[in-house]
């Protein structure tokens, strides 16, 4: 039987439009009262749960490997969490005339959140640049961000985010990082489960990350705090946001550059540097925000799915490059080597041949046309 895929058509993430259905789902049945009660106690489960994962399918032996490139990596957290975060004070001057708080709060926070790993490796390997940099960056950001967003939010988002509080942070700790590292002290158990198993487990992140979303929108509408934002407003979050994006992309392409980077290194770095992790987003924002969560993640929704189209087209550009189609083999083997090293080693080797790859194969098997099937794998537990 032929394998379904997503059709190139339509650029637009599935999972967004499961996210999308989430959202119209709570907009007609929001949880309240007994119900609010025991989504929200699922929702923190849930979270828990999912860096429970995450901690035990992170190679901690690969991670100690990738320390070896550090410039890049230093490279790709200044990106993340100082490059981001000061673009992100600087639209403070867009509130109130062209952007509510409650948009400006979620921009903000957006700027915070960590880098993805998946669609960072995918969109790698199809530009044929340094994979391993990219699975070792994105990792080092998502480890770095359980720890680093919480503290960047308490310091820049203040009591706007919610309440923002010593017992948000002591909430951080209990539901991501003490998950995060029982998962790491398990590994060695059930590492090989969590590998043999990933395509279900992967079911799970995506279950819990909708739970998550429903029960903050359903906060929200039954709070009432939908009637606050209008069409205008979202369309100057649009422009906004891609002008955020614009900058990071030009920012981490020039700036690597002029640190004199390589080509492969180079693309890595644009692909890790300028996205933020919806997955890691999400359980985030609904522990820091609580019932004003559903605003505060509608940016970042809005932000991935903006990445995920534009990073497509560049990627399927950069593969046309002259250094790399022109007569020079030695660029272009270099990458297909960096990408079919990745297989099976990580559990996201798969991911770097695209949605649709075969595992191990990685990047030799990658082509530009895989470019319209990347969504399909990058709103799983890292994208």
């Amino acid at each position: 039987m032929k394998r379904l895929q997503w059709p190139s058509w339509m650029p637009v993430d599935p999972y967004i439009l499961l996210l999308l259905g989430t959202v119209g789902l709570a907009a007609l049945f929001p949880a309240s009262g007994t119900a609010a009660d025991v989504a929200s106690g699922a929702s923190t489960a849930a979270i828990a749960f999912l860096f429970f994962l995450y901690g035990a399918r992170l190679s901690t032996r690969e991670a100690v490997d990738g320390l070896k490139h550090w410039r890049l990596h230093g490279t790709v957290l200044i990106c993340t969490f100082v490059a981001f975060p000061l673009l992100g004070l600087a639209a403070r001057g867009l509130e109130p005339a062209f952007l509510t708080h409650d948009l400006y709060t979620g921009l903000l926070f957006l700027t915070l959140v960590p880098s993805t790993i998946q669609s960072s490796i995918a969109f790698t390997s199809i530009a044929r640049g340094n994979v391993p940099a990219a699975i070792c960056a994105g990792s080092f950001s998502s480890l770095a961000g359980i720890v680093v967003t919480p503290l960047l939010a308490a310091v820049l988002l203040g009591n706007s985010g919610g309440g923002f509080s010593a017992d948000s942070l002591v909430r951080i700790v209990l539901q991501l990082l003490v998950p995060f590292v029982a998962g790491q002290l398990l590994r060695p158990w059930i590492g090989a489960f969590t590998t043999r198993h990933k395509k279900v487990l992967g079911y799970v992140d995506r279950g819990s990350i909708l739970l998550v979303v429903y029960t903050a929108f359903s906060e929200g509408m039954v709070q009432g705090i939908w009637h606050q934002v209008s069409a205008v407003r979202l369309a100057g979050l649009l422009v906004v946001e891609a002008l955020l994006l614009g900058v990071m992309l030009l920012l981490t392409w020039y700036g690597a550059k002029a640190l004199r980077f390589g080509r492969e290194d180079r693309i890595a770095i644009q692909f890790a540097g300028s996205k933020k992790s919806l997955a890691s987003g999400l359980p985030m924002a609904g522990v820091l925000f609580g019932a004003h969560a559903s605003l505060a993640v509608l940016p970042l929704m809005l932000f991935h799915q903006m990445q995920l189209m534009v990073c497509a087209v560049i990627a399927k550009r950069r593969a046309r490059d002259p250094e790399v189609t022109g007569g020079s083999g030695e660029a272009g083997g270099s990458a297909s080597k960096w990408s079919a090293g990745t297989g099976g080693t990580t559990g996201t080797g798969g991911t770097a041949g695209g949605a649709g790859g075969s595992g191990g194969s990685g990047g030799s098997q990658v082509s530009p046309s895989a470019t319209s099937r990347i969504a399909v794998g990058t709103g799983t537990r890292s994208g």
